[in-house]
């Protein structure tokens, strides 16, 4: 008979997995030591590399669109003096080392701000086909890389003249916090810039300068390794950017030095959209580079290797505890009936059936010894009938349940717990706040970038001619998506002319950058520039909150938010309701003290918050900085439950809920498996055994599995045809002396 299935599959699959689950058992909840540095601090300077990578990359996107927006303009206006477009140009964006108009027919340079542009890389190549105007990479003399952008400049009856700004491809304007250093990698791993490394000259004593020569030299061995890796494609690169970054990013690993050990993550510059392909930033191949020096764990005694083991081999104990009930109780009897059923159905009628004690096999083995006594011609009756318990083989699979259960209950639930004492590396507090004033640095440059885009868009207003007016805002929504409408006003606080959608709030005047629309269903944030040579026309954006929110949506961060000076919520990472408080009082308590002005200003503060048993990690950046946008008193603050730290004590803990989930699996797919496949078949059997030996011979029975259960059904289909058969024989022979009597 093939066993396909029956009860010796899921009892064997149960031992195997059970044993399989104490090697993991004692693999993941004892190991002999912590790795040197925890995930988390390893994530955590991957996370501050992309952002470093995605600061620099807007950055040199937003110089790059500024540069061709004021291209533009002057192109659709009148003929302008080149000093006077220089001079406009380094009034309204002040983010360029050096600007230069030049004549291309001449090749006469006409005006030029700032520092010296050399000109030698200007070649055909540069200026005509596919690829013109194009950026480039460009070294200057003192062994620095500048990179050169160019728009060209088209007035009516005059020759074309070339816009190049030169920007420096230095490390983004963050704050690195102590110890940390960040570089930009070229491709082949050249450092362009670096930041955070102290000047040999301000240290005090060799050992400093020992350290800091170290230190120097991992920065470049981790440089030239993080440009190989960038280089491979996101799919298959080994380590990709997680949580969805559209570049190549990782970790690794350098040398230890006096007991700390420096740990870098990668980042590769790209497009905010990987769908995106436009970016300038993108498409130069930098890689952004975080060092940070820390100090090493200690490995954990050995007592947690023999936890682990001690698990293991409790599991194994209640394993075979289990088994061995479930061979007693279901496989054995089970088999025995097999085989009795099966003398039964040969015609060996001369001993007894042996009936199990109690259960469905013996329901079932009272049913063949009566069926016996049937074919024998004996008495059934004198048999009795099997004892019809509502439980039967249930007993012992819901004893064998119970019994892993006090294994996967404690581990699931008891072992390795943690509470508010756990220990969160002091890394992990300041990345976060460092990392958040980060996230402020950039809500503030796009603020600020809002409002110098109105200003430019001023030059172009006509406030004579209302239609004009309407078609120059029309075109700069299209070209600025961060504003939802925009929309030129007088004192009186009268609309003049409008693009997009109607005006959410009146534009109240005084504060460059504002928010209103307290008591409705989202915050108006409002950025205002006046109109040159128009007094009392101000031209008013209305910022999508939505556009802040996707500034603020950063892995390894939690829930960010910018609030105002009253703690109230302006925007978010996640759901929130329009100028609704902070969830804890802690963290208004956060925001208070970081708008304590210390020194020359507020400064960022990260804080460790234990409540109960959890451990939360929160840090407020205030608006800091230059522009009009270092005014409103805005503050982003982030948190997160230390939960979602892969340290040490935590990952502990998801082992053992881990180890205590896989035992309550292990439990319902094989305790499952013999209920569906032996248990209620063998019920289903039991009562049809019983009908038959009390002479229901018309019911023909028909085996679903091809088992233990399937052989004994076999076995009493054939033993009901012998009843079957005998029953007719009776009755021929009964009826043929009534026969003979009639003849005569």
């Amino acid at each position: 008979m093939p066993l396909l299935g029956g009860i010796r599959p899921p009892i064997a699959l149960l031992c195997l997995l059970i044993l399989a689950l104490a090697g993991l058992t004692a693999k993941v909840l004892g190991p002999a030591g912590d790795p040197v540095v925890p995930k988390a601090v390893l994530g955590s300077q991957q996370h501050f590399a992309e952002d470093g990578a995605i600061a620099l990359r807007a950055s040199i996107d937003e110089r790059v669109t500024d540069l061709n927006r004021t291209a533009a303009a002057l192109n659709a206006g009148a003929p302008a003096d080149p000093e006077r477009v220089l001079s406009d140009l380094s009034t309204t964006y002040q983010k360029w080392t050096g600007t230069t108009v030049l004549d291309l027919e001449s090749g006469k340079v006409l005006a030029a701000r700032g520092e010296t542009i050399p000109l030698a890389w200007l070649d055909k190549d540069v200026l005509t086909g596919e690829h013109a105007l194009t950026p480039r990479m460009v070294r200057l003399e003192t062994g620095d890389v500048r990179l050169m952008t160019m728009a060209l400049l088209d007035f009516e009856d005059r020759p074309q003249q070339l816009l190049i700004a030169s920007n420096s491809l230095s490390v983004p304007a963050i704050n690195l916090g102590p110890f940390r250093s960040m570089a930009v990698v070229a491709r082949g791993g050249e450092v362009l810039a670096t930041a955070g490394f102290e000047q040999a000259e301000a240290l005090n004593s060799d050992a400093e300068r020992d350290e800091l020569s170290f230190l120097q030299k991992q920065m470049t061995r981790l440089s030239e390794r993080s440009a190989k890796e960038t280089e491979e494609d996101p799919v298959s690169a080994r380590e990709p950017g997680s949580r969805g970054y559209p570049g190549v990013s990782g970790t690794l690993l350098g040398d230890s030095y006096n007991g700390r050990i420096a740990t870098a993550g990668y980042a590769s510059l790209a497009s905010a959209d990987p769908e995106q392909r436009e970016s300038v930033g993108a498409g130069l191949g930098l890689t952004v580079v975080a060092m940070l020096p820390v100090v090493q764990e200690h490995a954990v005694g050995q007592e947690r290797e023999l936890y682990g083991l001690i698990a293991a081999g409790v599991l194994v104990v209640f394993g075979l505890v289990a088994a061995a009930l479930l061979w007693r109780a279901v496989q054995r009897p089970l088999l025995a009936l097999f085989l009795e059923s099966r003398r039964l159905a040969r015609g060996d009628l001369t001993r007894p059936v042996e009936v199990p004690r109690w259960g469905e096999t013996a329901r079932v083995g009272a049913a063949l010894e009566r069926l016996r006594a049937q074919l024998s011609g004996g008495d059934a009756e004198s048999h009795g009938k099997g004892r019809r318990g509502r439980l039967g083989l249930r007993v012992p699979l819901a004893l064998t349940a119970v019994l892993l259960l006090l294994w996967c209950v404690p581990v699931g639930l008891l072992l390795n717990r943690t509470d508010a004492s756990v220990s969160v590396p002091s890394t992990m507090v300041n990345d976060q706040r460092d990392r958040t004033d980060l996230v402020a640095d950039r809500v503030r440059r796009a603020l600020n970038e809002a409002q110098a885009d109105l200003v430019s868009i001023t030059r172009l207003i006509d406030a004579d001619d209302p239609d004009a007016t309407t078609g120059v805002l029309d075109d700069a929504l299209k070209k600025h998506t961060r504003y939802e409408s925009l929309y030129v006003v007088d004192k009186g606080g009268d609309v003049l002319a409008r693009a997009g959608e109607e005006p959410h709030a009146d534009w109240g005047g005084g504060d460059v950058i504002r928010v209103a629309g307290e008591g409705g269903k989202k915050p108006v944030v409002q950025a205002g520039a006046a109109v040159p040579e128009h007094k009392g026309l101000t031209l008013v954006g209305e910022i999508r909150v939505e556009f802040l929110n996707s500034l603020l949506a950063r892995p390894g961060l939690g829930e960010v938010r910018v609030v105002d000076t009253k703690a109230r919520t302006i925007a978010g990472s996640n759901g929130f309701l329009a100028f609704e408080s902070l969830p804890r009082e802690s963290l208004t308590d956060l925001v208070r003290a970081g708008g304590v002005k210390v020194g020359a200003g507020p400064v960022e503060n990260g804080l460790l918050i234990r409540e109960g048993r959890s451990v939360t990690v929160a840090a407020a950046a205030p608006f800091s900085g230059g522009g009009v946008a270092a005014d409103v008193g805005w503050t982003v603050i982030s948190w997160q439950n230390a939960k979602h730290f892969e340290i040490a004590p935590y990952e502990r803990e998801d082992r053992s809920v881990l180890a205590g989930m896989l035992g309550l699996a292990l439990i319902v797919v094989c305790l499952g498996w013999i209920h569906l496949v032996v248990v209620r078949p063998l019920r289903a059997l039991a009562t049809s055994a019983e009908k038959l030996a009390d002479g229901d011979l018309k019911t023909v029975l028909y085996p679903r599995y091809h088992d233990e259960v399937g052989a004994v059904v076999r076995s009493l289909e054939l033993v009901r045809q012998q009843l079957q058969a005998r029953r007719q024989n009776q009755a021929r022979r009964s009826a043929e002396p009534r026969l003979g009597a009639g003849g005569r």
